[in-house]
């Protein structure tokens, strides 16, 4: 994630704290109710809007601002399912990203970007996965077999001791799986964020540097939030309970992919993969397995 457009936040009791422009501002949260889960608009609260009784909630960008919601709880392993409808029309620059995120500036973060585009070009969605600060993992897809704006899509994360799984409608799109020995996000209480942010020209893959805002304002819907995660406190002290088999997803048959999930995630690497930075770089002990 490029973050320079985007502000960071921590959630400390009742009170959200958020790095904008370098300096770290206080404000009083506002809790609100989303598929039964706590969760604060921890930037651009006035372009945060939740409806239909707490089941959906919308972000909408323009050219002053974005917006952004996370979780009041925070998890050390689980499988967290969103359904997303991204903006619509001419929205090269705009991102739509769903995400689990750590604290502090040696971090962890495993990042679903939506990635806005001209009408008539696909939509591409980057994925990035941050280990102790350090990201630049990054691998994109565009989503040609569906439109991501037209109707609400699943987007899912499996996180557990031995992979992390990016799905989306139920397809393998990313996997990264534990090498031993090596770094791993493991080790830190991640939050559920969500947000619609400027990505440019970053996220941009056409000759357009900047956002058309005629277009705008660009809007954003959540709903469907599911999350079947293991529960810790803020400093992590009960992370070690994270990895139990007690915990669905940390089953021996979810260490790796099965055969059909497999197949698929072969063809969206053949088919639809546009960007892999184990290709790009120096072969990193990750790739490959």
């Amino acid at each position: 994630m490029n973050i320079a457009h985007i502000p960071t936040a921590a959630t400390y009791g009742l009170f959200v704290v958020v790095l904008v422009g370098g300096c770290w501002v206080i404000a009083e949260e506002e809790t609100y109710r989303f598929n039964g889960h706590d969760i604060t608009a921890y930037w651009g609260s006035e372009h945060f809007n939740i409806s239909n009784q707490g089941t959906q909630v919308e972000l909408f960008m323009d050219r002053y601002s974005g917006a952004g919601f996370t979780t009041k709880r925070s998890y050390g392993s689980g499988f967290f399912q969103m359904r997303i409808k991204a903006p619509r029309r001419n929205s090269a620059g705009v991102v739509t990203a769903f995400y689990l995120t750590s604290v502090g500036e040696a971090h962890d973060e495993l990042d679903f970007e939506i990635l806005g585009n001209e009408e008539s070009r696909p939509i591409r969605l980057n994925t990035n996965i941050f280990i102790d600060g350090y990201g630049n993992r990054e691998k994109t897809v565009h989503l040609s077999w569906f439109d991501p704006t037209a109707d609400f899509h699943n987007y899912t994360l499996l996180w557990n001791h031995r992979q992390i799984v990016f799905f989306v409608d139920e397809v393998p799109v990313r996997v990264m799986r534990k090498v031993d020995g090596k770094s791993y996000p493991a080790t830190r209480p991640m939050w559920l964020q969500a947000s619609l942010w400027n990505g440019e020209p970053w996220a941009m893959d056409t000759d357009q540097k900047e956002i058309d805002w005629a277009y705008g304002p660009f809007r954003a819907y959540f709903k469907d939030f599911s999350v079947d995660g293991c529960p810790v406190d803020d400093e992590g002290s009960d992370l070690a309970s994270c990895s139990s088999p007690e915990y669905w997803w940390n089953a021996e048959k979810y260490w790796t992919l099965d055969e059909g999930q497999q197949k698929a995630y072969e063809h969206v690497l053949e088919h639809y993969q546009t960007a892999d930075y184990c290709v790009d770089r120096p072969h990193p002990p990750e790739c490959g397995l």
